[in-house]
């Protein structure tokens, strides 16, 4: 994964992003109307790294390559996209998306959308990867603000290359939100409370 995921796994991953095809009807974003820009997590609301701490990258105008191998633009016109990588001196990164729309249905129709990408990431990678078998895990929903969702992706390649990713999406009102951690290693290795508060602090935090 851009999640500083080996190079050939994330190529695979990408090949599998790019055949997702959901239209999803949408204005462009000029249709919106402008408001303030959601806030994002901070790096010490990351799950903790038992042994380095994590640096957050600038807000950034624009569609995270990070998410390419799951979550795009497939389908989906125009957006207010801004997003922020997180990374740490090992092999760990996260990436925070934010999207704005033009009405708290719509926002909705997205969520659901990048919740049904997630979901089928694995089944499309498997599909369009025969090196790469992959396996997709619902963590359940967290009662914040609109609603988010908890899924997990672990990832193992023919000659032994193994990451896990953790993935949410939430909303609050006509903003989507995002966010996905990564690292090598396999479901046992997810922090997958953490990751949930740490889901829960982004949804909370973005008004």
């Amino acid at each position: 994964m851009s999640m500083r995921m080996r190079a050939s796994a994330l190529t695979a991953l990408t090949v599998a992003a790019l055949t997702a095809g959901t239209v999803l009807t949408a204005p462009a974003a000029g249709a919106a109307t402008k408001a303030a820009a959601p806030t994002f997590l901070s790096a010490s609301q990351l799950p903790p790294h038992p042994t380095s701490a994590w640096t957050a990258g600038p807000v950034t105008e624009g569609f995270p390559e990070a998410l390419g191998f799951c979550v795009s633009t497939e389908g989906v016109l125009d957006y207010d996209y801004r997003h922020r990588e997180f990374r740490t001196d090992l092999d760990t990164s996260a990436v925070q998306l934010t999207v704005v729309t033009g009405t708290a249905a719509q926002a909705k129709a997205l969520a659901k959308h990048y919740d049904d990408l997630i979901r089928t990431c694995a089944e499309r990678i498997e599909q369009n990867s025969p090196d790469v078998e992959a396996e997709g895990r619902d963590y359940g929903t967290l009662p914040v603000e609109e609603g988010a969702r908890v899924r997990g992706l672990h990832t193992e390649t023919s000659w032994g290359a193994t990451d896990i990713a953790l993935l949410s999406v939430g909303r609050d009102d006509r903003t989507v939100t995002v966010v996905s951690w990564g690292q090598m290693g396999d479901f046992g290795n997810a922090p997958v409370a953490a990751f949930k508060k740490t889901t829960s602090t982004a949804v909370n935090k973005l008004y």
